[in-house]
């Protein structure tokens, strides 16, 4: 089969794990935790995508460097505490099988850490179809090109027939520094108008919309 994208890196929170909503709150909770003004909504929903420390530097840049670590443990007791909640956007199981299917190789570029996503892919029964995966404790964060490289590198897909797929302005960016096509979708953290900024191939509303776009162009 004549696929136009081989490799399919997906984000995972905001595009494929519906927890745009729990790390915003998780932010909040462990600022308040520190006695620090509350974080704006918007503010929190922009940083998502971001290794841990660097999106707490802009979510909450009123504390002192050295603490950042700290508020990142606060951070992590709260997200975890409240993870098992969060479901998978609907049709994304379905999503991912079809693609696997048509053919498709899969893979996960996220700014979780190694154990976030880990416990994710268990929680949601999705370990087995995506060949590999990358976090941002174990390599640059986004927009970094690193991670997609990486992951390019170990499947063997060059750039042209890699797709990074991603709700958020750091994911087009990370496709952009990384040399490949972007698809935005617009039911996670970041806005349409900043997504659109960017320029991906297109920007998605729900599940369904990127299904119907990946079965036509993908």
């Amino acid at each position: 089969m004549n696929l136009n994208y081989e490799l399919l890196v997906f984000d995972w929170d905001g595009t494929l794990f519906d927890s745009t909503a729990c790390i915003v709150k998780s932010i909040q909770l462990a600022a308040r935790e520190f006695g620090l003004p509350e974080v704006p909504v918007e503010r929190a929903r922009h940083v998502i995508g971001l290794g841990l420390e660097p999106a707490l530097k802009i979510a909450v840049p009123e504390l002192p460097a050295e603490r950042y670590r700290e508020l990142a443990h606060a951070y992590r007791r709260h997200y975890f505490a409240t993870v098992h909640e969060v479901t998978l956007f609907e049709g994304v199981p379905e999503l991912l099988q079809a693609l696997q299917a048509r053919g498709h190789r899969l893979a996960v570029a996220t700014g979780k850490s190694r154990r976030g996503l880990d416990e994710a892919l268990e929680q949601v029964g999705l370990r087995g179809l995506f060949e590999a995966t990358r976090t941002a404790d174990e390599t640059a964060s986004k927009p970094h090109p690193q991670m997609l490289h990486e992951l390019m590198d170990e499947l063997g897909v060059p750039a042209h027939r890699s797709l990074m797929i991603g709700d958020t302005t750091h994911d087009l960016q990370l496709a952009a520094n990384a040399g490949t096509a972007a698809l935005a979708v617009a039911f996670g953290a970041h806005g349409e108008g900043e997504l659109r900024a960017l320029q991906p191939l297109a920007v998605l509303h729900d599940v369904p919309a990127l299904a119907g776009w990946l079965k036509s162009h993908g």
